[in-house]
């Protein structure tokens, strides 16, 4: 019983990660992976230099923790939101229905995680810059899947491409968030659902 206790509790060094974690994927978000200084960190987390590299090698390890970080909050999103949806068009529409509320409501402060990431990846950060790609692949791969069965399963049309669908979906999205940021306006989100929400209902079955 003491020992199934001991493995379920967090030792404070554990604590104290997750929360210098929190509060870096915020401040990145915000200010961006370069402009967000170690002494930005500190401040926000009241840690010492040292403190925070007993728990980071080195900012690179951090920013890539915090991406981390974002990435799953965006993902319980997103699962929440497919839980219970059982058609192809259920799913799409709750997928455009979690990124709809990205520009007020993010998972962490500051907009998309993997949008904000994504512009900023260079080879500063070569492990960052892998991660955010690898995040954007594995997400047209699943959206790409859900197409696919959909077409599969007779609820969807089979004259539409996949890949293609995809790419526009996820384009279409990022770049209304982007715009609703830049112009502090929800209309390109609202103009942007609207039109993929069509296109759905265009290409569904039965």
């Amino acid at each position: 019983m003491s020992s199934t206790r001991s493995r379920q509790t967090k030792t404070k060094g554990e604590t104290t990660r997750e929360q210098v974690i929190a509060k870096a994927a915020a401040l990145f978000n915000q200010l961006g992976y370069a402009n967000a200084s170690i002494s930005d960190v500190m401040r926000a987390t009241g840690l010492q230099k040292g403190g925070i590299y007993r728990h980071f090698e080195s900012k690179e390890a951090l920013e890539v923790a915090a991406f981390e970080f974002a990435v799953d909050e965006l993902g319980r999103r997103f699962r929440d939101a497919l839980t219970g949806k059982a058609t192809a068009g259920e799913r799409l529409r709750a997928i455009i229905g979690v990124y709809a509320s990205i520009p007020t409501h993010p998972p962490v402060p500051g907009g998309c995680p993997v949008l904000n990431a994504a512009i900023e990846a260079d080879d500063a950060n070569p492990a960052l810059k892998r991660r955010v790609a690898k995040v954007l692949r594995d997400w047209h791969a699943f959206v790409t899947r859900l197409v696919s069965q959909g077409q599969a399963q007779g609820q969807l049309s089979s004259s539409v491409n996949p890949s293609e669908f995809t790419t526009t979906l996820i384009a279409a999205l990022e770049g209304a968030i982007m715009l609703s940021k830049l112009w502090s306006s929800s209309e390109p989100m609202r103009e942007v659902r609207a039109q993929l929400e069509r296109k759905i209902r265009e290409i569904e079955l039965g």
